[in-house]
């Protein structure tokens, strides 16, 4: 699967962003292909711009890290979800009752979510490195390929 991984964050760059190194040295370890990767500020112009690159490297999947907090700059929920053609509830309702058995309750803070765009699968979930391993193993890449052909059907 052709995959672009985004950072979302106002305080990391490339140089030190440890969580968008897991996503794609796990994606690259597990036979996919890195269509892009990029950081950028969690605002909704820089990441419906980022879609739009994605989408036009033929990514198949975007995998979100950050802005899924309740901090008053997290706003990569709310762009994404305006953007879902259909949303993915169960990404969510999993990746939270998953990290709650390995941090407790800490996990309702966690927003988040996954949905379909223009033939894409979009994950957004914590920008932490810990948070985008469980999403990135337990959830991604046991159902990207099922995901993306459901997509094409």
């Amino acid at each position: 699967m052709s995959v672009f991984v985004v950072t979302c964050s106002d305080s990391r760059d490339a140089a030190r962003d440890e969580s968008g190194q897991v996503l794609r040295s796990g994606l690259e370890e597990a036979g996919h292909t890195l269509a892009g990767y990029k950081v950028v500020k969690d605002e909704p112009d820089a990441i419906r711009a980022v879609l739009t690159e994605a989408a036009e490297a033929g990514a198949r999947a975007v995998l979100f890290n950050g802005g899924t907090g309740i901090g008053r700059r997290d706003s990569t929920v709310e762009t994404l979800r305006a953007l879902f053609e259909k949303e993915l509830p169960g990404f969510g309702e999993i990746f939270r009752m998953l990290s709650y058995e390995e941090i407790g309750s800490a996990a309702m803070l966690s927003r988040a979510t996954a949905g379909t765009y223009k033939g894409m699968i979009l994950f957004a979930m914590p920008g932490s490195p810990q948070a985008v391993k469980l999403a990135l193993k337990a959830l991604i890449l046991p159902e990207l390929g099922h995901l993306v052909r459901e997509l094409t059907r």
